[in-house]
């Protein structure tokens, strides 16, 4: 995988996660479906909401 490309879904989890951590919904995700980025910021929501419940 190309260093930018690894970089931009490194960004999409952790602003996933961050999203999570607030509470945003799912649907919140800034990238439209059917890219990579997506499925990151998905995950990276999904583990930010499982953090945040601790």
């Amino acid at each position: 995988m190309h260093v930018e490309a690894r970089q931009q879904l490194e960004r999409a989890i952790n602003e996933g996660q961050q999203a999570g951590i607030d509470r945003q919904r799912v649907t919140a995700c800034p990238y439209p479906a059917g890219e990579l980025r997506r499925s990151a910021w998905v995950r990276g929501c999904t583990a930010g909401r499982r953090k945040a419940d601790g």
